[in-house]
């Protein structure tokens, strides 16, 4: 799971670059245009909608089961 969650923050930090909040539709597009592995992108397709802050998506996500 580390490596999973060691792809996660590296696809955050690129996807906030520049972005204090992003909507969770936002990193949905983002995480299909960065070709994440298919149990990153159930996680992120599975945020509620809203907009999240980095560290708020990151907990989302880590607690979203895969």
């Amino acid at each position: 799971m580390t490596d999973e969650f060691d792809q996660l923050d590296a696809f955050l930090d690129e996807a906030y670059e520049g972005h204090e909040r992003l909507s969770s539709l936002d990193l949905q597009r983002r995480a299909i245009a960065s070709d994440l592995p298919a149990a990153l992108l159930t996680r992120v397709d599975a945020l509620p909608e809203g907009e999240y802050a980095q560290d708020e998506a990151a907990e989302a996500v880590r607690l979203i089961e895969g």
